[in-house]
């Protein structure tokens, strides 16, 4: 299997030299607007690291506080206000976390105020593994890069007085509290509170930090700030009534706000002084292991030129060839956001914090965190299934480990703790997905035993589905039930997804063996149905009677407004997500035209929500009925021409860890995997004119034909060079193959 795996790696290598290298065609800055999330600071691929520029707190212009708006990202396209580089941040999530332990460089004498010290920037820069601007008020440039778990960072000052803030009460955390101590006159290890995540729960956790700079300061004090006390002078740092400088104290201080400060005199022009930065969520001591580690004996050039060797290794695995130059970053900038979480965990000794114990656990394979699975159930981990199989497998292990250590599958996991942010049971869906297309490496008895668990459990004992009683019992979740108050009640947005678990549940049982179970589970999973109403045609709420709901409007909740049975969105958005029972599905719509026409008018009376997941598959449904596949071609065209664009709001919303980015991966292949847990994909009309997927499986090759620019419908699809018969094929069935897609001009 090493064998494989190194012949593998080199042959990607030679493609990618051969090719202009991909990480070149990537636009950072694409979803860094229009509550797209993301962010354009320096990771590696699921690097526990991100150094990012942060934006978000305070202006010379306007006050922003992160709680005033959505303030979920780190840094905003439209904001021009600099506080400094925050640490270990998240891309694409709708709540605000981690994104501190923050380092600003300034000229001049000290000020620890970030109202004070924040400056507006200028030219910025970004491409994969790596950031850079020009600091307005200081005349600092300032560039960052990161390996795994570090990050390198390196300031270009101009001649004087200069100075490095390290600022652990500011960031995007819902937590308070942090330590710093100096080590020695280079060197300074802390801590810092993270956590609450979404204000729903409190789980907190702790993130360890190791600081170094080049040079030798001419003085270094930590800081804290404390109301103005009378009668205290500092002697060389200055206090502003607001920020008390401890000058000459060289142990730890601690407290909400607090920081430390490096100033040196008589710096030479162009004078350059690198930060180096280790993190760990164990200890101090591993945080500086990581720093040996993965920094000893480099400079900032050669780290950064490592990270763009494996951002193009990683983007390299999917060579596409024509479309426009507009599409091909738009394709590469969704890839790369797409392979930015999960994220490493795991130090670089194995350890880690294990899940919700409060223990140190080590693994021998690559443990990761920041599962959105409610989120990247859908397409994400089908993206890594199939490109990125290794990868995906230690995520596998990783979902298994924290049930033996929890006792739990996760929902939403963050850093070793549980959120409980949205609802269902996703994980089972992605370990079932992902078991079934044949990555077999992991602990599949104990994950059944897990997944069999959460689907049993009564809700009082029950952290996964709390509300699964009456799900059970009566086949549907009553309005209210769970939640008390109808208005933000989302019963049948649970149910929905508890039926979604339960089909992989079933399907996986039949991969297994349990033909009981995978009865059992199948139908569990066609309780969805009790809530379709023909006078709307449509979802509609239940009350515990198990009559309708009155004063009902399926339009109403798209715009994430509370209304009951339904979460961040209206009842059209669900309608249509059981895609795992499209055939029921028809026959309650009373046949194939109704259902048409039903899915068609979501498109056509602005229904659809390009910008979140629930209908996220619906534009794919059409290619489930011979003659009515041209919509689906028809409907993804325009979807990706709208929302995908090589802009700063070219995602149609909050990418959610990756979620909306690698729906335009698939789409622009031409292909989509519209059915967790079953080994489909969706053919539609590629983007591009030929694209090619190297993976460890054997390498896919996708092209399209066409006689003239207009042609965008679908002909015919030739798989291997034969008639592919039907416009979806099997996980296996693409594997090694060309798929070759004959185009025309008209439906």
């Amino acid at each position: 299997m090493k064998r494989i795996v190194i012949l593998f790696a080199i042959a990607t290598a030679i493609i990618t030299a051969a090719a202009q290298a991909p990480a070149e065609l990537v636009n950072p800055f694409i979803g860094t607007t229009n509550y797209g999330t993301t962010n354009p600071g320096a990771v590696l691929p699921h690097g526990m690291m991100s150094v990012v520029p942060f934006n978000v707190m305070g202006s010379d212009l306007n006050i922003y506080d992160k709680d005033s708006r959505w303030w979920s990202t780190p840094y905003e396209k439209n904001n021009t206000f600099f506080t400094g580089y925050a640490h270990v941040a998240l891309s694409g999530v709708g709540c605000p976390e981690a994104s501190s332990l923050l380092v600003m460089p300034t000229t001049g004498a000290p000020d620890v105020n970030y109202f004070n010290y924040g400056t507006r920037y200028s030219n910025e820069m970004a491409s994969p593994g790596y950031y850079s601007n020009t600091l307005t008020k200081y005349g600092i440039k300032s560039e960052v890069t990161a390996t795994t778990r570090t990050s390198c960072e390196r300031y270009t000052f101009p001649a004087g007085r200069g100075n490095i803030i390290v600022n652990l009460g500011e960031g995007l955390t819902n937590e308070s509290g942090a330590m710093v101590r100096r080590v020695s006159d280079t060197e300074i290890e802390g801590m810092k509170l993270l956590g609450t995540f979404c204000y729903t729960t409190q789980a907190v956790f702790p993130i360890y930090f190791v600081m170094r700079v080049s040079h030798k300061p001419t003085a270094g004090c930590p800081w804290k700030f404390q109301p103005p006390l009378k009668g205290v002078e500092a002697d060389w740092c200055p206090d502003d009534g607001t920020y008390k400088i401890y000058h000459n104290y060289h142990r730890e201080v601690a407290g909400d706000n607090v920081g430390y400060l490096f100033c040196y005199d008589n710096l030479a022009e162009g004078q350059q002084i690198t930060v180096q930065m280790g993190v760990s969520f164990v200890s101090m001591e591993n945080a500086r292991e990581n720093l040996d580690k993965e920094q000893s004996g480099k400079s900032f050039d050669e780290i950064r030129a490592a990270a763009t060797r494996e951002w193009n290794e990683m983007l390299g695995r999917i060579q596409v060839e024509g479309g426009t130059g507009e599409q091909q970053t738009v394709f590469y900038t969704a890839l790369y956001h797409a392979l930015i979480h999960p994220s490493t965990i795991n130090d670089v000794n194995g350890e880690y914090p294990e899940m919700e114990s409060g223990r140190t656990g080590k693994s021998s394979h690559t443990r990761y965190t920041v599962f959105s699975l409610w989120d990247t159930y859908r397409n994400l981990h089908q993206l890594l299934t199939l490109v990125y199989p290794e990868r995906q497998t230690d995520m596998l292990r990783s979902l298994v480990g924290m049930y033996r250590e929890s006792g739990w599958l996760p929902r939403w996991e963050l850093f070793g703790r549980e959120t409980y942010t949205m609802e269902g049971d996703p994980a089972a869906i992605v370990i079932a997905d992902s078991w079934i297309k044949g990555l077999r490496d992991f602990d599949i008895e104990t994950a059944f035993e897990a997944m069999i668990k959460s689907a049993t459990t009564e809700g009082s004992k029950n952290p996964i589905r709390p509300d699964i009683n009456p799900y059970i019992e009566q086949g549907f979740i009553p309005v209210g039930y769970f939640e008390g108050d109808l208005s933000g009640d989302n019963s049948v947005s649970h149910a929905l997804e508890y039926c979604a678990a339960d089909y992989a549940i079933a399907c996986l049982a039949d991969s297994l063996g349990q033909k009981a179970r995978a009865k059992e589970f199948l139908k569990r999973a066609q309780s969805y149905r009790r809530y379709y109403c023909k006078e709307y045609g449509t979802l509609r709420p239940l009350t515990a009677e198990g009559d309708f709901l009155g004063d009902f409007n399926p339009a109403t909740g798209k715009h994430f407004e509370n209304i009951p049975g339904f979460h961040e969105g209206s009842a059209w958005s669900y309608t249509f997500a059981a895609t795992h029972d499209i055939k029921a599905l028809v026959k309650l719509m009373g046949g194939k035209k109704r259902f048409i026409d039903s899915l068609q008018a979501v498109f056509d009376n602005n229904h659809y929500d390009a910008a979140n997941e629930p209908d996220i598959a619906y534009p794919y449904l059409f290619s489930r009925f011979k003659g009515e596949e041209w919509r689906t071609q028809k409907e993804v065209k325009r979807l990706i021409e709208t929302y995908y664009t090589n802009s700063p709001g070219g995602i149609p919303g909050n990418d959610d860890t990756g979620t909306m980015s690698a729906w335009a991966v698939f789409s622009m292949m031409g292909l989509y995997p519209d059915c967790p847990a079953e080994p489909f994909y969706t053919l539609t009309t590629p983007t591009f004119d030929k694209v090619r997927i190297t993976t460890p499986q054997g390498c896919i090759t996708i092209e399209k034909r066409a006689t003239a620019d207009d042609c965008h419908y679908i002909d015919r699809i030739l798989l291997n060079g034969k008639e592919a018969g039907s416009y979806r094929l099997h996980h296996n069935a693409i594997l090694g193959s060309n798929i070759e897609f004959i185009l025309k001009n008209h439906h």
